[in-house]
């Protein structure tokens, strides 16, 4: 097995934590998940009214006498706060149609021009059960109602074909008129209750800082860290394994011992498990902290926070750092950090000054794998380039 990459470079001392008794972490204010905008909700609603008039027509033969043309009305009825009549024509509407029966709805309000009524009307012969006929029912478009307009069909049925059927009996016989009134669209503000978001990370940090029920001590780079055990084991699979599993720790009401960390680090550690979020550092200080927590990460399956990690490292490859960030990555099974490292040296110019750094005889010596990437991402891009020149 290849000896481990030369550690990430130790933080600055001045910012180092002095040995002490005890320790508060320090919580940041800045959170992922604040600051969503308010929301708000409306509807469009479109509702429609029906109804139905079932009529009559007892006596038919005597109703053959009315004129071509002309009609008779049915006694009003009221659907959707409109009141409506029938028209039958015995005779059909016009010489066309003589020989049919017709019917036409007729609104009987008055509207205010431009505000006709919008419906549409089906019209269905009955059976002597009462159920509509569909071979012998139509129905209309929607169209505009006004006292003017009437709407129906002039051919509704034939006469002779009535005469013959089962559906005329003792000279009567019943058509349903079914109106549906098209309502106006209008709009409406849906009611709804503004749900903050969850500040959860706040009670955890709340509860790291106030000690409050804690039931393990750390002891790390002369500090003694306090912490919740099922806390720790929520987001730790390591962590659980040590606190729940056959190991001593699960038990021990001695402080743990981690001599190969910072306290810095360690304090960023359980405040990210706590809060979901890492502590203020300053600009220059990020890329040592970010190797420094990313291997810590790696030590205690924190995945998200791997990625976290070597998103900002990513932003500090250079010439200088890219040959310790590299194997860093390989160690410790950055993938993407890796792929980001090969990219930036598939420059021979960015090569050509990593290989004077001091990092890169420990990649030569120790890391052959890497070696080889190295190597294709050398060969590739040239071959892409001869290929273009052909």
């Amino acid at each position: 097995m290849p000896p481990p990459p030369p550690p990430p470079p130790p933080l600055p001392t001045s910012d180092r934590a002095q040995p002490t008794k005890s320790h508060s972490m320090a919580i940041s204010s800045h959170v992922a998940g604040d600051g969503l905008p308010p929301g708000s909700a409306s509807s469009i609603i479109s509702r429609s009214v029906s109804g139905y008039h079932l009529l009559t027509i007892d006596g038919y033969s005597g109703t053959k006498d009315v004129p071509n043309g002309e009609w008779i009305d049915s006694c009003p009825f009221r659907v959707g706060g409109h009141t409506w009549h029938l028209r039958y024509y015995p005779n059909g509407e016009t010489s066309e149609y003589a020989d049919s029966i017709a019917l036409y709805l007729a609104l009987d309000d008055t509207v205010a021009k431009g505000e006709a009524v919008k419906a549409k009307v089906k019209f269905s012969l009955i059976d002597k059960d009462g159920k509509p006929l569909p071979v012998h029912t139509m129905t209309t478009n929607i169209n505009d109602f006004s006292v003017d307009n009437t709407w129906g069909f002039p051919n509704f049925m034939k006469r002779e074909k009535l005469e013959k059927s089962e559906h005329l009996k003792d000279d009567s016989f019943t058509v349903k008129v079914d109106v549906t009134i098209m309502s106006v669209f209008h709009a409406q503000e849906t009611p709804s209750i503004l749900v903050p978001p969850s500040d959860m990370h706040r009670h955890f940090g709340d509860l790291l800082s106030s000690k409050a029920g804690v039931d393990v001590e750390f002891l790390v780079g002369g500090e003694t860290f306090s912490a919740h055990r099922s806390v720790l084991a929520a987001w730790s699979p390591v962590f659980r394994a040590e606190f729940f599993g056959p190991m001593k720790e699960g038990t021990t009401t001695e402080a743990i011992r981690i001599d190969d960390m910072e306290a810095q680090v360690f304090n960023a550690l359980v405040t990210y498990i706590y809060t979901d979020t890492l502590t203020d550092m300053k600009q220059q200080e990020e890329s040592d902290m970010a190797q420094h927590l990313l291997v810590a990460a790696d030590r205690y399956d924190l995945e998200r926070l791997k990625l976290i990690c070597a998103d900002k490292l990513c932003k500090h490859i250079n010439t200088s750092s890219v040959t310790t960030i590299l194997a860093l990555a390989d160690q410790h099974h950055c993938h993407e950090l890796k792929s980001a490292c090969l990219v930036f040296l598939s420059s021979p110019t960015n090569l050509d000054a990593a290989m004077e750094s001091e990092g890169f005889e420990f990649l030569t010596k120790n890391c052959p794998g890497v070696m080889k990437d190295i190597l294709v991402s050398q060969v590739v891009p040239r071959k892409r380039k001869s290929k273009a020149r052909t």
